[in-house]
């Protein structure tokens, strides 16, 4: 036999040890490793880190493979991994009804179970009895079963298990909003059971998701039935989510030391080199001690103040574990690893040494990796005043096999056993990497030859639909119901993917299916879906917004992105291509759009250059046809390309015909139906959002420009008699409402699904019985007068009538192709006439009426609660719903709905008009463009925690109602009738804090402006089309000097977005130390919560924040903001001590205020004319008297003068003078009087 090398003699005995610290505890049966000698519980997780070892020295075996010894070596290390990552899939495979019930629940208590038998492979606690649902778990097993399988090992043996492989896929598809228990098993760090959306396992989903893409679970053996597929999309939000909350972990956990496994080996999730690093440094300089790293703060886990006889901790206990946290040697296997895969050299001896100073030589001289170190019990004291001082001594198993395992990896890469490339044979590793830059291919197809030649006049070639065969081009849901039947299992009984998404990254593709290629226009397009598509300005923006983010997150993608686009119809403004299209091509055709590259062509140039996904999955698999088409794909395919625009109905042309005049008469009932839904409240009282302040009263209400006399219907024309700017359709509905208070109603409505016919609506049926039969009898007159009418807005309110009284369901007695029309089919086509007419409130109305709903209202709410933003839906201050965690879309819709109904008035007719329908539609269309933008701008949502819709509403109107100078009610009307994009463009305004102004662009409509010059900075910028009648103008009030109202608007606005300072939360955590609790409107935020939450902690913000938000006024909850600030100050100059007792926050305010009406008085400054004046009771101070006094003298919100909350910040005259002078004040009782105090000049 020939000598053996020295590197043969190395990995020999590498092979010793491996054999028996891990290799001997294996089970012969199931291939599981048990927990310990005394527990045969196998944990899925450290099972798989177990492995790694094994697997890495087979590899390093193969290498120096010079004799049949080694070669059947390899072979038993490689048959081990197999072996156990096999025993895994057996004992998840008996779970196969709870992956398929969890695809539609993701309930906890239908998750796959954490730990198996390591004896029989069978489940060994309840699902109730264990924090099962981890999601890293079942990631890490995904992640490692693909590299093991590019590797070239052989694991997955039939179609079956691929099957079942593919429904794991899904079952982490939703893992960026599915709260799990993490990878410590206890959610919560107070360990109550509390799921939590982690980081760590959302970049272990995503890591999973790209190593499982199109991957040949069968190897280089396998063909198209064995690949696994995996839409883009689901890992690109893992991806976004993770970026958002990096380097936080969760809610209750600011930082976690298990990060490290997913910036850098195993998962190499992150894609950005400076989050990277920025998140190991966090971890090292917060966690790192001499003995391993803590898991993370407070973390109370065998400390010697555990109370070892519970399981959770009560909140205020996890103050003592401060400081004397465990440590774990395990991260310096985790730091070993990463700086192997960095190439660090120096950081790798570093650690190497630091870690096998602390390792546990046994009598064989094996060293070991313990799996903690403790401070002893009586030495807790001391760590706890110095950090770091005391001796620390190993607890829990030794050795702890999850870190022995990692270690040995991080030897064999040390010596050179093993390249880094071996462990990561799919390149995870590069994910960081520089690439080049993304260049977006773009086709714009016309739908036929007429839009072909409409386009050829602009000099824009471009194809028809036809032209392009056989490329065949089919809109995102044929895609996505295609889909649906990948993972299919009748065996198994697995029913394939649940979600109907499909984002832009997949249809940026083209799919191959037997002969045929696919071209999928993108989701955001699909008219059939929602009103937003059919605002062409809208859509222009939205694919700006798809192409930039396409340049981001095509990155790690093959081939280049295809984006198809199909010009119909509904695209065009009165037969013309509107301009705002034609200027984006010309864009798109000069090579560059927004910094983005793009090329514009036709389809056939982009074959050789985009990817293509094979669709194998559509086969007939199971019933042993792989090369034939599934039936029933055949048939919905098929049926897809045959079937034609829907018949429109014709049932609303005008028949020609005399009107009646009782017809008139009865019109004059219904006129206004549509308006007395509205509950948008611009009024001062409840809001503390006043009309623009003038002089020393506030506006009147003025008439609208639009009053038309009883009796006729006003045509366009008339309205362009009239000085037309401020009309909000073609027909003004001249009922003015009482504002309306909003009360909860006990019972919830059910949800109106588009599809119920079963269950007739009769919506609030609450006439009397004679106004039924008049109802009856009238019912037919007002059906001849929808026919005659060609106003819009009064179908819509003969309809809103109709269905107030009779019912959606409600049969008009009309025919139409030998059916009945019932109110629906009449709603539906006045929805889809509004739509191409653009007359956005009706459009918003019937959409409601209809129950539409937003395609994307849950995924855009899931948008922004998983970058860690709350939402609030409803109008305040006493009507709000906060959504903490995803739901269900129908759920969503009916808190929506819930949240703005409103009760009746006496005298409103004695019947409660519907629901407010526009409101709710206008929720959900501001939910989805907050979404577009957390997702495109996250920086406009710095520093919120909390989006409160409602307000925002609110603020819009307020906004409109002061640049046009009109009263609230027809503010909201204004608000209502914006295009989608003008709309968006207005919110996007408000979020940026940009001064803007307004221009009519006929109609009606209005577009809104940024402002770039001083000319408009506060008066609103009016402009008439085509009229020159300038008298009117003059009506409008004159303008207030220019700067007036700045800073109150500011503060309205920070308010309404619940806005805050940078290291805001902190800084008040910082005050609470100091004293004995903060009260603001009643509520205390206590000082125990110090003890249960660390500064950073996402819960400790919510908290303070929740008490903020009790103060219904928005600007006047920034003064408590800044009085906040200056408190924060105190304690951070040291000023004092102790700020002593509690502190009531508003005190300091009214205190401010009083001593800013003292100083007006003192220098006869503008408030002398209202809450300064003589007798307003000024000296007096507090909200008593001057209060009330003075919130009738000028409005102002919460008692304040309104001049305070217009003054800067900053100056001899601004807020923060004041309001240190108040803290002043207030500390001057609480010092000790003969104390000298030092002054800290800054």
């Amino acid at each position: 036999m020939r000598t053996r090398s020295n590197s043969g003699v190395r990995l020999d005995y590498y092979q010793r040890v491996v054999h028996k610290l891990i290799l001997d505890h294996q089970q012969p049966v199931t291939g599981l490793f048990p927990a310990s000698p005394h527990n045969d519980h196998a944990w899925i997780r450290d099972n798989l880190y177990c492995i790694l070892a094994v697997w890495g020295l087979s590899m390093a075996f193969k290498k120096i493979a010079d004799q049949d010894e080694d070669r059947a070596k390899t072979y038993e290390l490689e048959q081990s991994c197999v072996k156990l990552m096999r025993g895994l899939l057996m004992a998840m495979m008996q779970q196969k009804d709870k992956v398929e019930k969890f695809k539609s629940t993701q309930h906890p208590h239908d998750s796959l179970h954490a730990k198996y038998s390591s004896i029989t492979g069978r489940i060994v606690v309840k699902d109730n009895e264990w924090g099962h649902l981890q999601i890293d778990a079942i990631s890490l097993y995904l992640l490692i079963l693909a590299q093991m399988t590019a590797s070239g090992l052989q694991i997955v043996f039939s179609l079956d298990e691929v099957a079942f492989i593919q429904n794991l896929v899904f079952y982490i598809e939703s893992a960026y909003c599915t709260p799990d228990y993490g990878i410590w098993e206890r959610g919560d760090k107070t360990n109550h059971g509390l799921p939590e959306l982690n980081a760590s396992s959302i970049g272990m989903a995503k890591a999973a998701l790209e190593a499982m893409n199109e991957l040949d679970l069968f190897g280089a053996r396998g063909g198209p039935s064995s690949v696994i597929h995996v839409l883009a999309d689901e890992a690109q939000k893992c991806q976004a989510v993770l970026q958002s909350m990096l380097p936080r972990e969760s809610n209750s956990k600011e930082l976690d030391s298990g990060l490290l496994s997913i910036i850098s080996y195993p998962a190499f999730a992150v894609d950005d080199p400076q989050l990277i690093a920025k998140t190991r440094d966090t971890i090292v300089s917060k966690l790192q001690g001499k003995y391993g790293c803590k898991r993370f703060l407070r973390d109370g886990h065998k400390t010697p103040r555990e109370d070892p006889s519970r399981l959770y901790y009560e909140p205020w206990e996890l103050r003592m574990f401060e400081n004397i946290e465990c440590e774990w040697p395990l991260f310096f296997c985790y730091l070993i690893l990463d700086y192997c895969f960095q190439g660090d050299k120096v950081n790798l001896t570093e650690y190497m040494q630091k870690l096998e100073k602390i390792m546990i030589r046994k009598d064989d001289g094996i060293k070991l990796v313990p799996e903690l170190y403790s401070v002893p019990g009586d030495k807790a004291h001391l760590e706890q005043i110095e950090p770091g001082s005391q001796e620390r001594i190993p607890l829990g198993r030794c050795p702890f096999i999850w870190a022995q395992s990692l270690y040995i990896l991080g030897k064999l890469l040390q010596e050179g056993f093993l390249a880094v490339g071996e462990l990561d044979p799919l390149n995870r590793r590069l994910c960081s990497e520089k690439k080049p830059d993304v260049v977006v291919q773009i086709v714009i197809l016309a739908e036929d030859n007429e839009i072909r030649d409409k386009l050829l006049e602009y000099d824009l070639h471009v194809q028809t639909i036809s032209e392009v065969a056989p490329i065949e081009v089919q809109p995102a849901r044929v895609l996505s119901h295609l889909y649906t039947y990948l993972g299919r299992n009748k065996k198994l009984g697995l029913s394939g993917r649940k979600s109907r998404d499909v984002g832009i990254l997949s249809t940026s593709k083209l799919y191959s299916l037997n002969e045929r290629i696919f071209a999928f226009t993108p989701q955001f397009s699909d008219m059939q879906r929602f009103f937003i598509a059919s605002d062409y300005e809208l859509m222009v923006d939205m694919l700006k917004a798809e192409i930039a983010f396409l340049k981001s997150s095509w990155q790690n993608l093959l081939g280049r992105p295809l984006v198809v686009l199909t010009l119909n119809d509904m695209n065009l403004d009165q037969g013309k291509i509107p301009m705002a299209m034609i200027t984006t091509m010309k864009k798109l055709k000069s090579g560059y759009i927004n910094g983005t590259r793009v090329t514009l062509g036709n389809l056939g140039d982009f074959l050789s250059t985009s990817a293509i996904t094979n669709l194998s999955f559509l086969g007939s698999q199971e019933e042993g046809y792989p090369d034939k088409l599934n039936p029933q794909v055949q048939s919905y395919l098929e049926e897809h390309l045959l079937r034609s625009f829907s018949s429109r109905l014709s049932v609303l042309s005008r028949p020609s015909g005399v009107r009646h005049a009782r017809a008139l008469r009865r019109r004059m009932s219904v006129r206004g139906a549509i308006k007395k839904t509205r509950s948008i409240n611009v009024d001062s009282d409840t809001l503390g959002m006043e009309g623009e302040y003038v002089g020393s009263h506030l506006l009147e209400r003025k008439p609208s420009w639009l009053e038309v006399e009883p009796g006729r219907s006003p045509s366009p024309e008339d309205a362009k008699k009239r000085a037309f700017t401020k009309g909000t359709s073609t027909t003004s509905l001249g009922i003015t409402t009482p504002t309306i208070e909003i009360s909860k109603e006990s019972t919830p409505p059910p949800p109106k699904e588009e599809g119920t016919v079963k269950n007739v609506l009769l919506r609030n049926r609450t006439t009397s019985e004679s106004q039924n039969i008049y109802a009856e009898q009238e019912t037919d007159e007002l059906i001849a007068m929808l026919r005659e009418t060609e106003s819009l807005d009064e179908q819509g309110d003969i309809l809103q009538y109709l269905v107030d009284t009779h019912g959606l369901e409600f049969n008009t007695g009309m025919q139409e192709n030998g059916k009945h029309v019932t109110v629906k089919d009449l709603l539906k086509v006045l929805y889809e006439k509004a739509c191409s007419q653009k007359l956005w409130g009706l459009v918003r109305h019937t959409a409601g009426m209809l129950g539409k709903r937003v395609e994307d209202l849950a995924k855009a709410v899931t948008d922004l609660l998983v970058r860690q933003k709350q939402i609030t839906v409803g109008m305040p201050p006493n009507n709000e719903h906060t959504i903490i965690a995803p739901l269900p879309e129908n759920e969503l819709r009916q808190l929506i709905h819930v949240s703005l109904r409103r009760e009746k008035h006496g005298n409103d007719d004695k019947k409660a008009y519907g629901d407010d329908e526009s409101t709710a539609m206008l929720t959900q269309e501001l939910l989805v463009y907050l979404a577009m933008f957390i997702r495109t701008e996250p920086q406009l949502f710095l520093e919120m925690l909390r989006l409160r819709v409602g307000l925002i509403i609110q603020v819009m109107a307020t906004e409109l109602s002061r640049t046009l100078s009109c009263d609230g009610e027809e503010a909201s009307e204004h608000l209502l009738n914006l295009s989608p994009f003008e709309m968006k463009n207005l919110l996007h305004h408000i979020l940026s804090g940009k001064e803007f102004a307004i221009n009519s662009v006929g109609r009606g409509n209005f577009s809104i402006v940024s402002n770039k010059s001083n000319r408009y900075t506060k008066k609103s910028q009016i402009l008439l089309e085509g009229q020159g009648l300038q008298g009117t103008i003059d009506e409008a009030p004159i303008t207030e000097p220019d700067r007036q109202g700045q800073w109150l608007r500011r503060r309205r606005l920070d308010g309404a977005l619940n806005r805050v300072p940078r290291d805001f939360y902190q800084r008040v955590w910082a005050v609470l130390e100091k004293c004995q609790g903060l009260i603001i409107q009643g509520k205390v935020l206590q000082p125990n919560l110090t003890q249960e939450m660390t500064s950073g902690e996402l819960k400790f913000a919510l908290a303070v924040e929740t008490v903020l938000n009790s103060i219904p006024q928005p600007e006047y909850r920034q003064l408590v903001v800044e009085a906040l600030m200056v408190l924060t100050l105190v304690v951070e100059y040291k000023a004092v001590n102790h700020l002593g007792g509690t502190i009531t926050v508003e005190h300091l305010v009214h205190k401010a205020n009083q001593i800013f009406l003292e100083d007006q008085t003192r220098c006869s400054g503008d408030a002398t004319l209202c809450c300064a004046k003589e007798g307003a009771g000024a000296g007096t101070g507090g909200a008593g008297a001057a209060g009330a006094a003075g919130a009738l003298v000028c409005g102002g919100a919460a008692g304040v003068c309104q001049l305070l909350y217009d003054s800067a910040p900053s100056g001899r005259f601004g807020t923060m003078t004041y309001l240190a002078r108040a803290v002043a004040a207030l500390l001057a009782d609480r010092l000790p009087a003969h104390e000298p105090v030092e002054c800290a000049i800054t």
